[in-house]
């Protein structure tokens, strides 16, 4: 345990600072799986994260030393599992806050949960659930946030950009770090008190393209549709030639305009 003045209750308060691992997510499933039990908002941070994760298993290639790897530790007992999305917008909506502080406006997250900055990408999150029965056990949320990289392998990343290249000058790793724990933790604990309407309405009103037409794909076919909302399933609500459909991750995929 590494002692911090994060001025949480509990989400990183327990905070383990490595110098490379394969995947912050990994590491911390091993701490897991260990008989010792675990406290609520562990968080592993890396240096060098070499193997990262990001959806549909690609891959979250982050240059050493200079961006946020990191992995948090919860326990969302108390969330139905029908409504597992919810820890989605929560967690989202937490970074979403946390980065506005730095950079101000044009912070949007992008279903299900990539972190743009107008349109190109500096952040993800990856969260890995456990579930026990009907119940979670435990969820592992992997985070990346792309901070005082310069250069980035467009062939790799697509689109990328970084806090430096929005501020133009290098932000501090911890203190950045320290105001995500502290704005999850915030969004959680409204999570917790089954505060979903409120959570629902942040996430939408900093939803990528929400309301705003746009060019899609779906099984080859390229189509126009305004996303109108998501469901607690996690599902994509949107609007295409007067009729409204439901996609679920990896049924729809965005295009550039």
């Amino acid at each position: 345990m590494q002692n911090n003045t994060f001025s949480t209750l509990f989400v990183g308060q327990n905070l383990i600072r490595l110098s490379a691992v394969d995947s912050t997510n990994n590491f911390l499933k091993l701490m897991v799986s260990k008989s010792e039990p675990l406290p609520e908002g562990t968080v592993i941070m890396a240096d060098n994260q070499f193997a990262g994760r990001g959806q549909q298993e690609n891959t979250w290639y982050s240059e050493p030393g200079l961006n946020l790897t990191f992995s948090i530790f919860l326990k969302p007992a108390f969330l139905p599992i029908n409504k597992q999305f919810m820890l989605n917008i929560a967690v989202s909506n937490g970074i979403n806050k946390a980065l506005k502080r730095f950079i101000g406006a044009g912070i949007k997250t992008k279903w299900p949960n990539d972190l743009y900055y107008n349109d190109s990408k500096i952040g993800g999150v990856l969260i890995e659930n456990s579930i026990s029965g009907s119940a979670f056990k435990s969820s592992i949320i992997g985070i990346g946030v792309n901070v005082n990289q310069q250069k980035f392998d467009i062939e790799k990343t697509k689109v990328a950009t970084s806090l430096y290249e929005i501020l133009q000058h290098d932000v501090n790793l911890i203190d950045l770090l320290a105001e995500i724990c502290s704005h999850i933790e915030s969004q959680y604990l409204q999570l917790k008190s089954g505060n979903y309407i409120s959570l629902m309405k942040t996430y939408l009103e900093n939803l990528y393209r929400f309301n705003e037409p746009a060019l899609y794909r779906q099984n080859g076919e390229v189509f126009e549709a305004t996303i109108t909302g998501v469901t607690e399933e996690g599902k994509l609500i949107v609007l295409t030639s007067g009729t409204e459909k439901r996609y679920s991750f990896k049924e729809i995929e965005f295009l550039k305009n």
